[in-house]
């Protein structure tokens, strides 16, 4: 088996992911907005970047059997974890979603959370679209939810480098972030201090400041058509400004 390309993230940040990105409403929102979007029947779903499965695993609660596709060993570790512990219709499988193969056509399958952005050449972030679109059945819906590069400009106030805290309800726990934006090579650099109960840990991430445009242009190739564009898993229109956008594509009958 040749060897699995990571980038490190998962090393980095499985110990705490879940505290960042926490369950609950949030999650049971986008759970719900992509369930709608399963055409149904017995089609499995596909997720390209699972994680630590928080989104996978009340996913398939509603939609049944999904298959989760991730490079990091540490975050899969910490899904197999929560599935020994509630066991659910979730497949993990170390893999690269740039080249992902099976024999299997899936109903839905989705990208979510900024993971098409950290691939930093349009290269490969179009082949995560090919991807999706060999492995989706007719009628199927592909997701991509990634940041919205405006956004990310705006939280900078204009300047390449800035930072910012976000407070976490636990006591003594917040988020301080040191944001570097590569306007020229559209690289965003964010280095994390994440603080839990007064202790720290450090961790860092590069994103590419990917335009929907250019999303929409990956699908076409592929041969995907675009079905919407929302700021939210409650389905609001993206306007240009909010920190995120979901796009949805459809592939066509047979």
């Amino acid at each position: 088996m040749s060897e699995i390309a990571d980038i490190g993230y998962g090393a980095q940040f499985a110990d705490f992911y879940d505290r960042l990105f926490p369950g609950g409403p949030a999650v049971a929102a986008t759970a719900t907005f992509l369930a709608e979007l399963h055409p149904g029947g017995d089609l499995p779903t596909l997720e390209l970047g699972v994680g630590t499965g928080r989104i996978a695993l009340p996913l398939a609660d509603l939609v049944g059997p999904i298959v989760g596709v991730d490079s990091s060993p540490e975050m899969l570790d910490v899904l197999r974890a929560s599935l020994a512990e509630q066991p659910r219709p979730v497949t993990p499988v170390h893999g690269d979603i740039r080249d992902y193969a099976d024999d299997r056509r899936h109903g839905l399958i989705y990208c979510v959370c900024g993971t098409l952005s950290m691939l930093l050449d349009p290269a490969e972030q179009q082949q995560v679209l090919k991807v999706a679109a060999a492995h989706l059945a007719p009628g199927g819906t592909v997701v991509i939810e990634t940041h919205n590069p405006n956004f990310a400009q705006m939280i900078n106030q204009g300047r390449a480098r800035d930072s910012f805290f976000v407070p976490y309800p636990a006591p003594d726990t917040g988020l301080l972030s040191y944001s570097t934006i590569d306007i020229d090579n559209r690289i965003w650099h964010l280095a994390h201090i994440w603080i839990d109960n007064g202790r720290s840990r450090i961790a860092q991430e590069l994103s590419r400041l990917t335009m929907p445009e250019e999303v929409d242009g990956y699908a076409e190739q592929a041969g995907l058509t675009p079905a919407g564009r929302y700021s939210n898993w409650a389905g609001a229109e993206f306007s240009g400004q909010e920190p995120m956008y979901i796009s949805v594509y459809r592939k066509g009958p047979a």
